[in-house]
């Protein structure tokens, strides 16, 4: 990894390289045009993130870059800024990069330096900025075309604005995907597949994102109730998170806040408070946070949840206390056969003391069925 420190620092990290030079090495074949290709990227992609960058501090940003795989990525910390502030902030990359392409024009134009080596450099700097400006202004995201139609629907529908263009990105990228793959240019078409896939993940993940969920106020605070509980502030985190939660009101911010604070009320043994606070958000939990509420729903005795998340429990903590307490939950509603499945499982995950767990309470609305009484058979002849 390199880094170039000054006003605005730049990151080059190893898999630049790697992308840079088997672009290049595709599209020339040697050595030395591989090597061309690659000071033509590397002067390109700074270049335009140069232009998030440069604007972004104009702005009072502090921007920093980082060139990556599949280019270059410009990350500024500083209050938020007014929605035409960060439309151009986006829209600046492309133009920089426009720019470059215009000096390349203008230079090319000039016959001792349109000739040999250099005009072949030249050459393959027009066109390189010319391609990507146009491509980059596609709207899909993650590109600044979808950036900059991001911002615009959100500075019309606030928080819905990121869903709407995520919804169009994901509709052209997948038709661009469609129209490369059927010309035959896979590369290209497998790029813009990647983008419909991020964009289709990234809405289903956002489903909740609220007003709420744009405020730096909130993001702040969550960040320092976070950083709170990471150093062992228990209480200071706790109020934290309960005035986080109040002030979001719904939300992703909301969300996240009434996991952290599920955990931490569940540490002073309030498992009632636990479960009321999980409970209406079951589909939209953590895996960990799902985990809990199964555990606190069985000593709620709500079994109709723990036998609706039992399974995905299961999958994401495969042990004999989640098994049993499945399998307990089940015989309460009298389904045996779910019950001795998932006492086959608490077995097989290592539960040693099955005899007497079979002789439990817990068991009886099922014991004369003759799925647990086979059960009970066979494990008594073991």
């Amino acid at each position: 990894m390199i880094t170039i420190p000054g006003k605005i620092p730049i990151t080059i990290r190893p898999f630049f390289w790697i992308t840079a030079a088997l672009i290049g090495f595709l599209n020339s074949g040697s050595l030395i045009g591989t090597l061309v290709w690659i000071f033509v990227i590397l002067i390109s992609v700074i270049i335009h993130e140069l232009g998030h960058g440069i604007t972004a501090k104009l702005f009072g940003l502090q921007p920093r870059i980082e060139l990556v795989a599949l280019g270059g990525l410009t990350y500024h910390q500083g209050d938020k800024l007014p929605f035409w502030k960060q439309f151009i902030i986006v829209l600046n990359g492309p133009i920089f990069g426009f720019c470059l392409f215009l000096v390349a024009y203008g230079l090319l134009k000039v016959p001792s330096l349109a000739a040999g080596f250099m005009g072949s450099v030249l050459t393959l700097f027009y066109w390189v900025n010319l391609i990507w400006t146009i491509l980059n202004l596609v709207p899909v995201m993650p590109l600044d075309g979808g950036q900059l139609l991001r911002i615009a629907l959100e500075s019309f529908f606030g928080a819905k604005g990121m869903r709407y263009a995520l919804v169009i990105g994901m509709v052209i990228s997948g038709g661009l995907s469609l129209f490369f793959f059927l010309y035959q240019n896979f590369l290209i078409g497998a790029i813009f597949f990647l983008f419909a896939f991020q964009s289709f993940d990234m809405y289903r993940r956002l489903k909740n994102l609220a007003e709420g969920d744009t405020s730096h106020h909130l993001k702040e605070a969550l960040r320092q109730a976070e950083l709170d509980l990471q150093q062992g502030r228990k209480d200071q985190a706790l109020f934290a998170f309960e005035k986080v939660r109040n002030e979001a009101g719904k939300g992703m911010i909301f969300l996240t806040a009434t996991q952290h604070l599920a955990f931490l009320k569940y540490d002073l043994g309030k498992e009632h408070e636990v479960y009321e606070l999980l409970v209406p958000h079951r589909s939209h939990l953590s895996s960990d946070a799902l985990c809990l509420l199964h555990k606190v729903a069985y000593e709620e005795k709500d079994f109709p949840l723990v036998e609706e998340i039992g399974g995905s429990c299961f999958q994401e903590m495969p042990n004999k206390d989640v098994a049993l307490r499945n399998a307990y939950a089940c015989a309460a509603l009298s389904k045996d056969k779910p019950a001795v499945g998932w006492l086959e499982a608490a077995f097989q995950e290592g539960l040693e003391d099955l005899t007497q767990v079979l002789k439990g309470a817990e068991f009886d609305p099922i014991r004369q069925s003759e799925a647990y009484k086979k059960f009970l058979e066979l494990h008594s002849e073991g």
